[in-house]
């Protein structure tokens, strides 16, 4: 995924990443339509009743109030007030608004693929909108958003301006600027019709907007939201919170004397420094990394078939990782510990070298795990890990 974006990953990083856009003619051959295609988004709002905030509509800068564009109904017994009419949406998308789908990596599996390899390169959480904006018109005005941005043109075109960074590595919290906001007065970094195939990448901060000329546009905005230092550091200064020194109260009239206080203050920096100097760092970046990891849940298409078949499989069943699944494993002592993102297996240790030839082999014969286990056990772990959505049954899948 990271490659069809940007082309050469390592230049990349050492290029663009958090520094400048980039512009990537013919990213996607033929355009992502396999990504998202406008017949998609078109039967995604005239058959399945999508729901807000699951998509909204934007026209000039301003979000539209959702009752212009949705109707009360009924699922079961339970009232609904926010289902889309989508006569309505068409109308307004007619008169000059934009449509976003949100949040389409946690429903629509060719998106929820491509967000989750995006991931794997990256170790930062991936999320994706889709904006189908008319002809002559914009969305939002010039902003800048909190996150990075992988822009990729799936249909028609869309005029894209790119200026320097008004905040340097904005936090979630700081002010963006507001819609509508006037065009800045220096030359854009970029200032480029996309058409599809094209993808853009616009490091969080950078000042942007964009526009419709002639035809019709739609296009995937690909959010990355990045761990900062600041969120990791302030995690290091929190375990001082264990001390006893760090929550003793402020002294009574602290604020009759700041001077005192003051001293006092660069006692309790001292005493802090001398904390942060005995910190296991090693213990924060695991930690860190175990945090990313464990928020990967497997995906699961097809999982019911799999769980049906489990009591075929049998050493000449072949079976493979299922791609975008994540698998770490962690020996100490007696025990091998197995994150698969949302869950972990606790195994005795002499099953990691099974486990290694797992993750090693792609797809392979329950068979094969001949020299680390014995008939039944193999069957037990290959129907485990198919169970937990590490593996597949090729025959079914």
């Amino acid at each position: 995924a990271v490659r069809r974006c940007v082309g050469d990953a390592a230049a990349f990083v050492r290029d663009h990443w958090a520094k400048a856009p980039l512009l990537r003619r013919g990213a996607g051959p033929g355009g992502f339509d396999d990504l998202l295609s406008l017949a998609d988004v078109d039967r995604f709002l005239s058959t399945s009743s999508p729901r807000t905030p699951a998509f909204r509509l934007v026209k000039d800068g301003q979000p539209l109030p959702p009752a212009a564009y949705t109707k009360p109904g009924r699922i079961g017994s339970q009232p609904l007030h926010d289902l889309a009419d989508a006569g309505r949406v068409y109308d307004h998308f007619r008169a000059g608004a934009t449509i976003v789908l949100q949040g389409l990596h946690r429903y629509w599996p060719p998106l929820t693929a491509f967000c989750r390899d995006l991931e794997l390169f990256l170790t930062h959480p991936v999320q994706v909108n889709a904006y189908l904006t008319p002809p002559a018109s914009r969305g939002l005005g010039v902003h800048h958003d909190t996150h990075d941005v992988f822009v990729l043109q799936v249909h028609g075109r869309k005029l894209w301006q790119v200026w320097d960074a008004a905040v340097p590595f904005p936090l979630p919290h700081q002010k963006k600027l507001p819609p509508g906001a006037a065009a800045p007065a220096e030359p854009p970094l970029v200032d480029a019709e996309l058409a599809p195939g094209d993808c853009l990448y616009v490091p969080r901060g950078f000042r942007h907007a964009a526009r419709t000329a002639e035809t019709a546009s739609l296009h995937l905005t690909v959010g990355i939201s990045t761990r900062n230092w600041n969120e990791v550091l302030r995690e290091v200064v929190e375990l001082a919170t264990e001390e006893a020194w760090f929550r003793e109260g402020l002294p009574v009239g602290f604020a009759d004397d700041p001077a005192a206080l003051a001293h006092s203050l660069a006692e309790r920096v001292a005493e802090l420094r001398r904390f942060l100097d005995k910190v296991d760092l090693d213990r924060v970046a695991e930690g860190t990394a175990r945090r990313f990891w464990a928020g990967r849940a497997p995906l699961l298409g097809g999982q019911l078939g799999q769980l049906l078949a489990l009591g075929e499989l049998d050493d000449d069943a072949v079976v493979r990782r299922r791609p975008g699944t994540v698998c770490r494993l962690e020996v100490r002592g007696e025990r091998l510990t197995v994150l698969l993102g949302d869950r972990e297996l606790t195994m005795p240790a002499q099953l990691a070298p099974a486990m290694r030839q797992v993750l090693a082999a792609g797809s392979f014969a329950v068979g094969e795990l001949a020299p680390h286990l014995d008939g039944p056990s193999r069957l037990v772990l290959v129907r485990r890990l198919v169970r937990e959505g590490l593996l597949e049954s090729t025959a079914v899948a």
